[in-house]
């Protein structure tokens, strides 16, 4: 782990991080030496500084860190977080010391290879996410409401949950993004009010518009979902993985997953 450079694991107990939950983060696949998504993992931290009203570090040094991170690495993970840094005891970001830069290199998850082949099941979760619009499509460091998530998962068998807002609308999963198939339709949820807006989300929204289908980004129930043909679950490590399985409903059809999984393999590394 390194911060603001240096090779620790030991943090301010008065950075903002750990005060307020006040920072953003991005994790990244790390595949020979490289970061894959690299442009557009910086472009989210970029954006969730803006959306945050973050000081901004500096980006050419946050550059060469993460590139320095992954120089050695074969295949891990590699999970970058940004803080406004150092302050005081109130709310206020005033007396902030400068922005801390935290990169940790994590092993790479070997139970995807698995869920590729048999695929995910999912349960509906208890916890519901709030909806927040400032928030919403960010990936800030208040993360209770996915720890509470994962919790109830712990207790069971399900290998994901299936997360809705407190609206009753499907939004994601504890860590991945969701996409279903209905007929010849796409669908996946709107998150201008709660959720997280994933880059491999955006890459295969991308990819299905090039190829010329429509992807409609849609507030749906549950049981919009669980009337679908099919569902596919995407992160930037899976990267995508078919859902076998959600509560009691099975899915069966492969056909989206196939050809998501085709686009991932066309992933630019820059």
């Amino acid at each position: 782990m390194w911060i603001n450079g240096i090779a620790q694991a030991t943090l301010s107990a008065r950075d903002r991080a750990v005060q307020f939950g006040d920072g953003c983060f991005t994790t990244a696949a790390v595949r020979n030496g490289r970061v894959l998504m690299f442009d557009a993992h910086l472009q989210r931290l970029r954006q969730s500084c803006e959306r945050l009203q973050m000081p901004v570090p500096d980006w050419s040094l946050l550059e060469k860190e993460m590139q320095h991170a992954a120089r050695s690495e074969s295949q891990a993970v590699l999970k970058v977080i940004l803080t406004p840094g150092a302050g005081g005891r109130g709310y206020s970001r005033r007396g902030s010391s400068a922005p801390t830069r935290i990169l940790s290199l994590s092993p790479w998850p070997q139970h995807y290879a698995t869920l590729q082949q048999q695929g995910v099941r999912l349960i509906t979760s208890p916890v519901r996410l709030a909806r927040n619009p400032l928030l919403a499509g960010i990936k800030h460091l208040n993360r209770l409401e996915q720890v509470l998530i994962r919790h109830y998962l712990d207790e069971s068998d399900a290998d994901e949950a299936l997360v809705l807002d407190t609206q009753g609308c499907v939004i994601e999963c504890c860590a991945a993004n969701l996409f279903w198939r209905s007929g010849t339709c796409i669908y996946t949820p709107r998150l201008d009010q709660a959720g997280v807006d994933g880059i491999m989300r955006r890459f295969l929204i991308a990819q299905l518009t090039a190829s010329g289908q429509t992807c409609q980004e849609i507030e749906a129930p549950a049981e919009r979902l669980l009337d679908a043909d099919e569902v596919v679950i995407c992160n930037a490590l899976m990267p995508v993985l078919p859902v076998r399985q959600i509560d009691n409903v099975a899915f069966s059809d492969h056909r989206l997953y196939q050809q998501l999984f085709s686009c991932c393999q066309r992933m630019e590394v820059t």
